[in-house]
């Protein structure tokens, strides 16, 4: 039986059986090898499966367990399945397939089989966008004269299936697609619901699913929409007194006035989401949240600030999981907390630093969420072409590039086009020439 979220995981430890997690750890790096696998397994990597932190691996550390155990499933190793760790709410069942539901709020059976085959095999960027498209066929429906349970689950579940799309396509594909179940979700909260508990439900999904719109907009360079998504969350969060997701909507808002070149707006929008998060018993949350406030500072070249907002960070971080902590924050891990950090140091101008901190949230990044690889990836060739290594710079930007058929992200490709202008100076190396020339082909 698969662990539950936060349960250690029995099943894995039996396996172990007397060997040390060392020693285990050893037998995994040598089960790699005989399948052409590379994991950097270790003791601590272990702990964190028996622990039940890590509910599911990635694909290479799936392999090397199958490998090692012929005849069992990831289940059976005690894993949770990966679409339960990602896109799925532990606390409530699936919801029906909502981009069928919110725009037309009916069951269509086949329709909804394609959906969920498309959603589910990932695919390219296009069969994404195709995927959203499916709320355009068919006759559309009027909405109900209140909104009930299933409603509210279906935005829910847009959330849901919003952030897995954007986890292994990028923004840019999904953000014109997204906002139509947006209008819906807006329409069935003005319309009212048939309880407090339901239309509660109601005001939580849509802030959050304007949260996820504002994020697509923002990750594909539509800042000014995605300021107002943003506010709109944050407001929803305010009529409905929801301190959670006003707290998200600031950690969003404190992200883009950093990107937007706004850094003293960044802090105040995280000091402002700290404050909403403190009843709400997350650390990773406070974590997140004192990394935004880094940002800023940094931003505005205080570095004794910035180096005091990330000590809280790692203080907040070092306390781990926790029940309160909310779904939207499955992303926020390891991976994401040296990431956050990377480009606190390159703000800073600490570039050679800030290129170790994104070489780690690259290699800790599971490669199912391409997104976010090729993210990390493009801050580390960034970091590396500005700290004076333009070979490995050009390496890395190239794995980018092989990223980028599969991930449309106009932030990504904006990093890699100020990579390449940086590196221009070194196009003489072959490494470097064949880089640029397959950028700018691109």
């Amino acid at each position: 039986m698969a662990a539950s979220p936060h349960s250690p995981n029995q099943a894995f430890r039996r396996l172990r059986a007397q060997h040390s997690p060392a020693e285990f750890a050893a037998m995994v790096r040598r089960a790699a090898r005989e399948i052409g696998e590379t994991v950097s397994c270790d003791a601590r990597y272990i702990g964190r499966v028996e622990s039940g932190e890590i509910r599911c691996p990635n694909y290479a550390y799936e392999r090397v367990f199958l490998h090692m155990f012929p005849g069992l499933t990831l289940a059976d190793l005690g894993f949770s399945p990966r679409e339960a760790v990602r896109g799925r709410s532990a606390q409530r069942p699936p919801a029906p397939p909502v981009f069928t539901h919110l725009t037309h709020l009916t069951h269509r059976s086949k329709e909804s089989d394609v959906l969920r085959r498309a959603f589910m095999a990932g695919g390219s960027a296009t069969v994404a966008a195709a995927t959203l498209g499916l709320t355009l066929l068919g006759d559309s429906r009027r909405l109900p004269s209140r909104a009930g349970e299933s409603e509210a689950a279906a935005v829910e579940d847009a959330v849901r299936q919003i952030r897995l799309l954007d986890d292994r396509h990028g923004a840019d594909a999904l953000y014109q697609r997204a906002a139509e179940p947006l209008r819906t979700a807006y329409a069935l909260l003005d319309a009212g619901a048939t309880r407090q508990s339901t239309e509660d439900r109601l005001h939580a999904g849509a802030g959050e699913l304007a949260v996820s719109v504002g994020w697509l907009a923002h990750d594909s360079g539509r800042f000014e929409d995605a300021r107002s998504h943003y506010a709109e969350a944050l407001a929803t969060a305010r009529v409905a007194g929801d301190a959670g997701l006003e707290a998200h909507a600031f950690s969003n808002m404190a992200f883009l006035a950093r990107d937007c070149g706004r850094p003293r707006e960044a802090v105040r929008a995280a000091q402002a989401g700290r404050r909403a998060a403190r009843s709400l018993g997350s650390p990773r949350l406070l974590s997140l949240l004192a990394l935004r406030e880094a940002g800023g500072w940094a931003g505005l070249a205080d570095r004794r600030a910035c180096e005091e907002a990330l000590t809280r960070a790692h203080t907040d971080f070092s306390r781990g999981d926790a029940a309160a902590d909310p779904e939207w924050m499955s992303f926020f891990g390891e991976a994401e907390l040296e990431s956050l950090e990377a480009r606190c140091w390159a703000a800073l101008g600490e570039h050679a630093r800030a290129a170790r901190h994104a070489r780690r949230a690259a290699d800790l990044q599971d490669p199912h969420f391409a997104r976010n690889v090729a993210l990390y990836t493009a801050e580390l060739a960034d970091n590396l072409a500005r700290a004076g290594a333009p070979d490995e710079a050009a390496w890395a930007g190239g794995r980018v590039l092989d990223l980028l058929t599969e991930v449309q992200s106009t932030r990504i490709e904006s990093m890699l086009s100020a990579t390449a202008r940086t590196l221009v100076p070194h196009q003489r190396s072959p490494r470097v020439g064949a880089f640029l020339s397959r950028q700018a082909a691109v």
